[in-house]
């Protein structure tokens, strides 16, 4: 799933190319894609209108629209927004296409058709129960303490509660807790004072270097270009079962927690108890 480096490789890549273009047509082959409004309006509504300015919040797109109202995009497990010219036939598995007056084009491709778009007059009526950003100022280690105060929920479960901390997923969560030295099962509220600013640094370490490395191309990912993402290639444990972990060389290992896959090294990540 796109995750937080993920969508903001795709923000970097679009916005050079997008901002202060005009939207001449919109075609969506996929109507359960359009959240809200219906596709009637939404596609009537989008034409004509420029995008002003294209963020992220969370696991989501931002498009600011000279009208003052907001195109959201979720791509969910296996949306790509993808760059191409206004005459390009739809590939396979392509949902929603915008066509621009300078002839490009943007195709929203989901294989799985779980992807979403919204326009809306106000973002909050999308993100706005969302949690704190992790790479902002406002989140800091005494804010991550609070969160884990009294919640018993495993580490791993609560790094992916998008209404405590937003835009963390399944393959970064796994990640964090590695660089952290925590075991995924661990109860939130059993962490100590350095271990939260040990997973507050981490956290920001690998979303930070996944967003270097242009996000994570392990399925369906693919950067606006088409182009993959090398973030996967530098994971520690994530997706690699079975394999050695290189910190200690254990044998990393995978569980479920919250009825997500979990990839961990035991040896490293050692239960309290252990």
């Amino acid at each position: 799933m796109p995750e937080l480096p993920e969508v903001e490789t795709t923000v970097n890549d679009l916005k050079p190319q997008l901002t202060g273009l005009r939207i001449s047509s919109v075609e969506v082959l996929a109507p359960r894609t359009i959240e809200t409004p219906s596709v009637e309006e939404f596609i009537c509504c989008l034409t004509g209108r420029r995008i002003d300015k294209i963020s992220r919040r969370g696991k989501h797109l931002v498009f600011s629209l000279d009208n003052s109202q907001i195109l959201i995009v979720h791509l969910r497990m296996t949306g790509s927004l993808l760059i191409k010219k206004s005459s390009d036939l739809p590939e396979k598995f392509v949902r929603v296409i915008l066509r621009f007056e300078n002839g490009a084009a943007l195709h929203f491709r989901d294989v799985r058709r779980f992807g979403r778009m919204w326009l809306v007059d106000n973002q909050d009526a999308v993100v706005g129960e969302l949690g704190p950003e992790p790479l902002s100022d406002e989140f800091t280690p005494a804010v991550l303490a609070a969160i884990l105060k009294d919640r018993q929920t495993p580490i791993k479960g609560l790094l992916l509660d998008q209404k405590l901390i937003a835009g963390i997923g399944n393959m970064y969560a796994d990640e964090a807790l590695h660089q952290a030295r925590l075991h995924p099962l661990r109860p939130a509220s059993s962490l100590k004072i350095k271990e939260i600013a040990a997973l507050h640094e981490a956290i920001r370490i690998v979303l930070n270097k996944g967003i270097r490395n242009k996000g994570a191309s392990t399925d369906t990912y693919f950067r606006p270009s088409g182009s993959k993402g090398a973030a996967h290639l530098e994971f520690q444990v994530a997706h690699r079962k079975g394999e050695e972990c290189p910190a200690c060389r254990g044998i990393i290992e995978r569980i479920t927690v919250q009825q997500r896959g979990t990839f961990y090294c035991p040896l490293c990540q050692k239960r309290p108890t252990e």
